[in-house]
């Protein structure tokens, strides 16, 4: 069941679950724009027999409200008063992001590095400059996603999208291109229920905030990091996730076979290992 809190202005989606007195493990998750928290719950919520397992929609995404601004900023801010929120002001977290949820997981931990005890990165990138490599994947896989196009991916997913519809239709058409093993019946229930919004995507694919680049930054990262990603990931592919891993201080890269950048929907059973035995380390 989902809950409502407010927080610095916007009513955000969350679900909770797990022990009170756990640790706190907040997953952030992907899509600028049309992501939710649904599929990153679905995911981890396993592993509440451990932890605290928190996962949100962001603001502008999902059940939260349209309530801007849509920044990386801001983002990272309300991720600081959910964890303000639910575990207290003096409390660390494990921090889980994906993709863009990944992006915004390396800001906080570099914002914010006495806050996070461990952090893991899922199929994301330490900067904006792995859209070059996803172009040149997109153009070799394109005949499995013969509704899509380059113009697609560069005008719209990197650009910005003219309406809701048209965003809710690119994506179905370079759904194919994001798992190894999709399945086109699950992947039209999935886009008719997602929430498209083009506005938030928008905004956080506009000048000010499109070009990220934490790669001189990640040395000032404390935590204990796990980075985990899909073998055939095409738009964050392996060799971003090896920049994060190499910029990190003895931070652990694990690359899974014959999984996409839905890594912890397709190999469920091995990212949940992979987590569980990293959260042990001393």
């Amino acid at each position: 069941m989902v809950d409502f809190v407010d927080i610095n202005g916007a009513s955000l989606a969350y679900r909770l679950v797990g022990p009170a007195q756990a640790p706190l493990f907040v997953t952030l998750h992907g899509g600028r724009g049309f992501g939710d928290h649904s599929s990153d719950f679905r995911a981890y919520s396993p592993l509440q027999d451990v932890h605290r397992v928190l996962s949100f929609d962001f603001r502008g995404h999902g059940q939260s409200s349209e309530t801007g601004p849509y920044t990386f900023s801001q983002l990272v801010d309300d991720i600081d008063a959910m964890r303000v929120q639910f575990a207290g002001p003096d409390s660390q977290i494990v921090l889980c992001g994906g993709s863009f949820g990944g992006y915004l997981a390396q800001e906080y931990a570099i914002k914010y590095p006495t806050r996070v005890s461990h952090l893991i990165l899922r199929g994301t990138a330490p900067s904006f400059h792995h859209e070059e490599h996803a172009l040149r994947i997109l153009e070799e896989r394109l005949p499995l996603a013969p509704c899509a196009s380059k113009e697609m991916l560069v005008g719209g997913v990197f650009g910005d999208f003219k309406s809701d519809e048209e965003f809710r239709l690119v994506m179905f058409a370079l759904g194919p291109l994001y798992s190894e093993s999709y399945e086109p019946n699950a992947a039209l229930k999935k886009c008719l229920e997602t929430v498209y919004r083009s506005k938030t995507h928008n905004d956080l694919y506009s000048e000010k905030q499109k070009y990220f680049d934490y790669r001189g930054q990640l040395q000032n990262i404390s935590a204990k990091t796990l980075v985990i990603v899909g073998e055939k990931d095409w738009i964050c592919p392996p060799d971003q996730s090896r920049i994060i891993s190499t910029g990190i201080p003895k931070a652990t890269l694990v690359v899974v076979p014959n999984a996409n950048h839905g890594v912890h929907l397709e190999k469920n059973v091995e990212v949940l290992g992979e987590i569980r035995q990293f959260l042990q380390r001393k």
